[in-house]
């Protein structure tokens, strides 16, 4: 098992405590295009609003979220932290921040095992607030540790995907404590979703594959934020988009932002490049993959590998490793190629996001930590949205770090937009 090979202290189990220096260079990077989210960190250090709070966080454990876990222990929290993605961790990070103190328990390829057993370190911490990138921390404690939630404030979660789980709970009456939607704040589907993903993704496949994009035809299968964010990116690459959506408004706005739009059968035949993005699963499935030219190139950007059907492909065909992040599978004497083994490829085969769109998702869980303590015992058990306030604020600090300024309404635009009698 992989874990036997690890670095391991009393409050960390990482790759190579020696690749800490490296951690710290990125780190220090990172925080120089995080304006934004230092001057969260500067306010939390004076005002300590996370005094003696215990946060534990399933989280990419990347450079950014690095910056995230200097903040709200600036804030006065005791932090954990671990991976929510078996592919998704900088070991480089992860050593720095064991080398930091923090509880950290992470690598890039973890095994199964390790992956849950790190989970229930976290768990383990008893965490007040839980911080969850995809829902899995969250489900642990309600499937396995419900003698904890008594004592749990409030979750955050990070992602579309998190949200669609927390939704199915919330509706079954099984969701015991109250979970904010960092995800659904305007500034993190707009940065994050939107221009990361699409940036994002397009990088790992470029480091997993180094494919031409342009006169390609890519499919991007899912047409929310994401969807929409690849799709731009591809086309401005060159590419010519298709897209395949089964909600009608999607398909719609895809149709009239100038894309294709067509069933996956279909897309299937005539495809170079896949991209998925929908949060659900076997969105390509095996008779996708079996109609597919050959040399074609799937790769998947939702935050599970489940939207691509790995387990099936490898009953049909055995993969062979190409490339660090690129495998191979013959399938009726085609070949096809599966990026970052259908996980989130952003972070599987690149860096994710870069810093500057994490700085604002990551103000927003800064924030939601600090809005759930000063909340304390008043939130319901349901999934809840920061006020809008907290959202502007986000943009507004974002803005002032990108050197912005922004107009302000006069004293005769505000009376106007707050009265009705004047009309015509």
């Amino acid at each position: 098992m992989m874990g036997d090979f690890m670095d391991k202290g009393e409050n960390y189990e990482v790759k190579d405590i020696k690749w800490a220096e490296q951690g710290f260079l990125n780190l220090e990077i990172a925080e120089s295009r995080m304006q934004a989210l230092m001057k969260v960190k500067e306010r939390f250090e004076k005002e300590k609003p996370l005094k003696s709070i215990r946060i534990g966080l399933a989280l990419h454990v990347t450079k950014e979220t690095g910056v995230l876990v200097r903040t709200l222990i600036a804030g006065g929290a005791e932090v954990a932290i671990t991976g929510c993605n078996p592919l998704s961790t900088q070991d480089d990070v992860a050593a720095a921040l064991a080398e930091e103190g923090i509880k950290v328990w992470a690598y890039k390829g973890e095994t199964k095992e390790d992956y849950y057993r790190y989970i229930n370190n976290v768990i383990s911490f008893k965490p007040h607030i839980t911080i969850d990138d995809g829902c899995d921390l969250v489900s642990e404690i309600h499937k396995k540790h419900q003698n904890l939630i008594k004592n749990i404030i409030a979750g955050c979660e990070e992602t579309t995907t998190g949200i669609i789980r927390l939704k199915a709970m919330e509706r079954d009456n099984a969701l015991k404590y109250p979970m904010i939607a960092v995800n659904d704040n305007k500034t993190k589907h707009l940065l994050d979703n939107f221009y990361g993903t699409g940036q994002s993704t397009i990088d790992g496949i470029l480091r997993a594959t180094n494919i031409l994009f342009a006169g390609k035809n890519v499919v991007v299968v899912g047409y929310g934020s994401c969807g929409k964010g690849v799709s731009l990116r591809a086309k401005g690459m060159g590419s010519n988009v298709i897209v395949a959506e089964t909600d009608s408004f999607r398909a719609l706005q895809a149709a009239l932002d100038g894309f294709r739009v067509m069933p996956i059968k279909e897309a299937a035949k005539i495809g170079d490049i896949f991209i998925t993005v929908t949060g659900n699963k076997n969105v390509i499935d095996i008779e996708h993959m079996q109609s597919m030219k050959d040399g074609a190139i799937l790769a998947n950007s939702g935050h599970f590998d489940a939207e691509i059907n790995i387990k099936g492909l490898k009953t049909i065909s055995k993969p062979r490793r190409v490339r660090p992040f690129l495998e191979e599978y013959k399938i009726k004497g085609k070949k096809i190629y599966v990026c970052g083994e259908g996980r989130l490829v952003n972070l599987a085969a690149a860096e994710g996001h870069p810093s500057e769109v994490m700085s604002t998702s990551f103000c927003g869980q800064a924030l939601a930590c600090e809005y759930a303590v000063n909340n304390r015992g008043k939130l319901p058990n349901k999934v809840i949205q920061l006020p809008p306030e907290i959202d502007n604020n986000i943009a507004q600090l974002q803005i002032e770090a990108m050197g912005i300024e922004k107009d302000t309404l006069t004293k005769e635009q505000k009376k106007y937009l707050e009265s009705w009698q004047e009309g015509t």
